[in-house]
């Protein structure tokens, strides 16, 4: 496992890689990590107009590809190759208890509860940043080839 240091670096390199490339992660650059430790990372951002349904609430679609990609660098917190993809998802499981609205700040929680050489287990909680309010929680598992597979 990598340490706290080599943790945020490995994160902030795969992030800004994500983030920097005119693709579907883009938008990723509405949320804002706020603390990055071996196995868990935590992020926030404001519900803005262009993340919204019809009904002003946070989309369902889009809380799924935050969850997706946030456990994701939750694995790549553990120490990884950052030219290695971080694997795909196998499953990802959300369920919804209340909406984000317009304007409201959320944080998300993404944590590793188990990794193993080609399969990693992952839970993910979106809260409202004001009163810790949990507005979905979520479960991923994502597989991935170690480095000494894919040279073969």
């Amino acid at each position: 496992m990598a340490g706290k240091k080599a943790a945020t670096d490995l994160v902030k390199c795969v992030w800004d890689q994500w983030t920097s490339t005119c693709s579907f992660n883009q938008f990723l650059n509405m949320v804002k990590l706020t603390k990055i430790e071996t196995t868990r990372v935590v992020g926030e951002f404001t519900v803005c107009p262009e993340h919204c349904n019809r009904q002003k609430t946070l989309h369902g679609g889009l809380t799924a590809t935050i969850f997706e990609d946030l456990t994701a660098m939750a694995m790549v917190s553990r120490g990884i190759n950052p030219e290695t993809p971080p694997g795909r998802a196998a499953s990802l499981k959300i369920s919804y208890m209340a909406p984000a609205k317009l304007g409201d700040l959320v944080e998300i929680e993404a944590a590793t509860i188990r990794a193993g050489k080609t399969v990693a287990y992952l839970d993910c909680i979106l809260r409202l940043k004001k009163d810790g309010k949990i507005l979905a929680k979520g479960s991923q598992v994502r597989t991935f080839i170690p480095d000494d597979k894919k040279k073969a």
